[in-house]
């Protein structure tokens, strides 16, 4: 029997865990995991953290005007925040910005789902990302979106219980499935099964339940099937996190608490959380759109500065774009380069490719060295072999959109884009401290 550990345990016991003193950080992790089943739903666990940290939403109507006036505030668009404590007459020093993304990779519902085969009812779903799509099976799932009403509204809602499965086929009619590998056809297979009942219930009818209105004021919806198990501390010695959406949650959480916490700095800081980095960030609200862009350019505007000078200011500013690393695998060694194999635990991953895949530059390294100094945090390197090709990040998008010189970093993990992912309980607090003291400069 797995050992239990409170949520709530007291922060000397966690302290015992994580290293940390005084305080409880990894909670409000596991309690951000648990909330955010859908990009929307971390923008809106955010929303809620800055507005009670005094931060001004400057999104709502009539605030998100020319400029953006308030020395803290924020801006949401869908599945994207963007946050800034920029005081007065302070951006001659350049911003400092910590990118990260708010997506994850998954099954999302189709927009006419409904199947039937015999007597069960079926969810169809579509590919999002690159998921490893075996994990998803034999799980509990539930689903989470949200939707538009008439009157423009939206509404997030998320199921309480497990309301969908995945099943993989027996081993009795797959008997070459361990020895020769599992293979799912993504059109066929990955249906979703959710109902053995005739109550005639399809999908627009349960979201309307969900959300407490009539089916008829429901105009568009996005849904998502997400893992119902909850964040956990695991390991012998509690050392380690399992949940959904570690990549790259994490980087969000590290990044905005970062930014809440930071009481010292006299210069600009901004934290920008992009929407549909895993499907190549192409969109309104992904880091190759304009908003970014936009939101730095109306700060600059109420500084009462001109174009050359948001030119100018862009020029010294600069980027930290936070994405998890692989840690190297404890059955895999092989598949990692022996001088740059990351260790859960072990501090924060500065990430590198000579092709771009990745942003970091022997210049744009240093501010972030410097920051991990100050604040003692230890510092990995990660360079894929040249027989594996590397992922990439919001890291070379920003850079080449912006003009800013951008570092890639991550924390250690384990099992990438799988429905349930692993990282330790000390990385993400190591790049907590970094972006704190970054911010501090």
């Amino acid at each position: 029997m797995q050992a239990a550990w409170p949520r709530c345990a007291s922060a000397t016991a966690l302290a015992t865990i994580t290293g940390v003193s005084s305080v409880n950080p990894i909670s409000s992790l596991l309690d951000q995991l648990d909330a955010s089943p859908t990009a929307h739903h971390v923008v809106d666990w955010w929303r809620k953290q800055l507005l009670e940290a005094g931060f001004t939403d400057c999104s709502l109507p009539g605030t998100f005007s020319g400029t953006l006036s308030a020395e803290t505030g924020f801006i949401t668009r869908g599945g994207a925040i963007i946050a800034w404590k920029v005081p007065q007459n302070t951006l001659h020093q350049g911003f400092r910005i910590v990118g990260a993304h708010s997506d994850s990779p998954g099954l999302h519902i189709k927009p006419q789902p409904n199947k039937q085969h015999a007597n069960m009812s079926l969810l169809g779903v579509e590919v999002y990302g690159g998921p490893l799509l075996n994990s998803w099976l034999d799980r509990d799932l539930g689903i989470a979106g949200h939707v538009v009403l008439q009157d423009g509204s939206i509404h997030l809602f998320t199921s309480a219980s497990p309301v969908a499965r995945i099943s993989q086929l027996a081993i009795h009619l797959d008997r070459d499935v361990n020895d020769k590998g599992l293979v799912l056809d993504r059109h066929q297979h990955l249906n979703a099964l959710w109902l053995t009942s005739d109550s005639g219930l399809n999908f627009d009818q349960w979201m309307s339940q969900r959300c407490g209105v009539d089916p008829s004021q429901i105009v568009a919806s996005s849904a998502q099937l997400f893992d119902i198990q909850k964040a956990s501390l695991v390991g012998a010695d509690q050392s380690l996190i399992a949940s959904a959406r570690i990549d790259n949650q994490a980087s969000c959480w590290a990044a905005m608490t970062a930014l809440i916490q930071q009481t010292s700095s006299a210069a600009p800081s901004v934290v920008a959380l992009f929407d549909h980095e895993e499907v190549g960030s192409s969109s309104a609200t992904g880091a190759a759109g304009p908003l970014l862009e936009h939101v730095l350019e109306r700060l600059c505007i109420a500084a009462d500065l001109s174009r050359q000078d948001f030119i100018n200011t862009l020029a010294i500013s600069h980027c930290i774009s936070a994405d998890n690393a692989h840690a190297v695998h404890h059955n895999y060694p092989e598949r990692h380069d022996t001088n740059h194999s990351p260790l859960i635990n072990q501090g924060v991953v500065i990430k590198s490719n000579v092709g771009q895949r990745y942003a970091t530059s022997s210049t744009s390294i240093a501010p972030f060295v410097a920051a991990c100094n100050k604040a003692k945090v230890p510092i990995q390197y990660f360079a894929s072999r040249n027989n594996i090709a590397c992922g990439s990040t919001i890291g070379p998008i920003t850079a080449t959109r912006l003009g800013i010189d951008t570092v890639d970093v991550g924390i250690p993990q384990l099992s990438m884009h799988s429905a349930r992912e692993v990282c330790g309980t000390q990385d993400p607090i190591f790049l907590r401290d970094a972006l704190q003291s970054y911010f501090a400069r």
